[in-house]
């Protein structure tokens, strides 16, 4: 790394306490809650500055609305069983103007996603012992 940007890395790193408080009120601001996992990651500074606004660029791209971003966000934690992420992206969707009937239908659109992450590998699986055969036959190949 060229001298320039090494000091600039460590520039950033020395002020890596006091931009993990301001990335967690900015949080809890944004979302209206204080998600379980930022605080312990606070715990190293370092890790939760970088990693932190690398998130919030991710979470609030330039090319979607908050309202959208939540919403994409509550249907990733849906697919994935996040519990409460789920309960904290509900929630920011709501804050950020989202419907019930719009929430509501993310839920549903995850929901068929997950469904299909089940059926997908189940049902090859099972064409892979039971092939599909057009003639009518059954059973195992």
């Amino acid at each position: 790394m060229n001298i320039e940007n090494q000091k600039a890395c460590d520039d950033f790193l020395s002020n890596a306490d006091a931009i993990s408080d301001d990335i967690l009120a900015e949080t809890n601001e944004m979302l209206g809650t204080m998600p379980f996992i930022l605080p312990v990651l606070r715990e190293r500074s370092e890790y939760f500055a970088l990693s932190s606004l690398a998130d919030e660029m991710v979470c609030r791209p330039k090319h979607l609305s908050p309202k959208t971003a939540e919403l994409v966000a509550l249907a990733a934690a849906a697919g994935t069983g996040a519990e409460f992420c789920m309960k904290v992206h509900i929630g920011a969707a709501a804050k950020e103007g989202a419907s019930r009937d719009e929430i509501y239908d993310t839920i549903l659109i995850a929901a068929l996603v997950g469904k299909t992450r089940v059926l997908a590998p189940a049902l090859r699986e099972l064409c892979e012992v039971y092939p599909l055969d057009t003639t009518g036959e059954q059973g195992p190949r």
